[in-house]
């Protein structure tokens, strides 16, 4: 497995990396990878089938100058931004055809994030809800909040699966910027956002380097090209149509 370390500054690009990523890999001109990376700025991130005005704050992101972009995957809608770390895994399905079962493949890439949160600092997640991982509560053991969200996007042969590490992101925003959800997991229990999420407060190097070694990852990954960004900015994620589809 390759690795990636790339965060365009622009996060309209940061989204269409992964996009390009994946076609490239259904082309065979991209091997397995991880990628890890950050949003240079506060950003919304609707997942493919999400309903914009019932999720976000439209009004506030426009007065705020804070993107809402459309990703390819499913899942929720989240806000991403510094301290909020980011990471991309390419997968082969030829290779592991188990993977076309979605549960197996959220249980293959969340048990890796698992073991990289307890190398990395000792931390006892557990994976809940469809996708997520959680912690303990401080003081409140049976109660459990939310530090990673994760989703996933399958072609014929390739699998991307990609999703939220939360460090020391300003979890202020979540509240600000998102309605409450149309459906929720259990585990969240009609929770607001404030109570619902929490930072990990990990060092992130060694988060990175928790993360490289659970994957197996080395040797730097293929990029797409720049034209092949570009197109996919001009059609997708810096076009209203795509953005604002649903």
């Amino acid at each position: 497995m390759k690795l990636l370390r790339w965060s365009p500054v622009d996060p309209r690009v940061s989204l269409a990396v992964d996009d390009a990523l994946l076609e490239m890999a259904e082309r065979g001109e991209a091997e397995e990878m991880l990628r890890i990376w950050e949003f240079s700025e506060p950003v919304v991130v609707l997942g493919r089938s999400c309903e914009a005005a019932r999720e976000v704050r439209l009004d506030l992101c426009r007065h705020k100058k804070i993107p809402v972009l459309r990703r390819v995957s499913g899942g929720g809608t989240i806000v991403g931004g510094p301290g909020c770390l980011m990471y991309s895994v390419l997968l082969s399905i030829e290779r592991r055809p188990q993977l076309r079962h979605l549960d197996l493949a959220h249980q293959t890439v969340l048990t890796r994030l698992a073991v990289a949160l307890r190398a990395a600092a000792g931390l006892d997640a557990a994976i809940v809800g469809t996708s997520d991982i959680a912690l303990p509560a401080f003081g409140e053991e049976s109660v459990l909040r939310k530090v990673s969200g994760n989703s996933l996007r399958v072609k014929r042969d390739w699998l991307l699966y990609h999703g939220t590490l939360l460090i020391d992101f300003e979890l202020a925003l979540v509240s600000e910027l998102l309605l409450p959800p149309p459906r929720e997991p259990e585990y969240r229990a009609a929770r607001d956002h404030q109570q619902f999420v929490t930072n990990l407060q990990i060092d992130r190097i060694a988060l990175e380097h928790a993360l490289v070694h659970a994957f197996g990852a080395a040797g730097e990954s293929a990029r797409p090209s720049e034209s092949e960004l570009d197109q996919l900015v001009r059609d997708r994620y810096g076009n209203d149509a795509w953005n604002f589809s649903r």
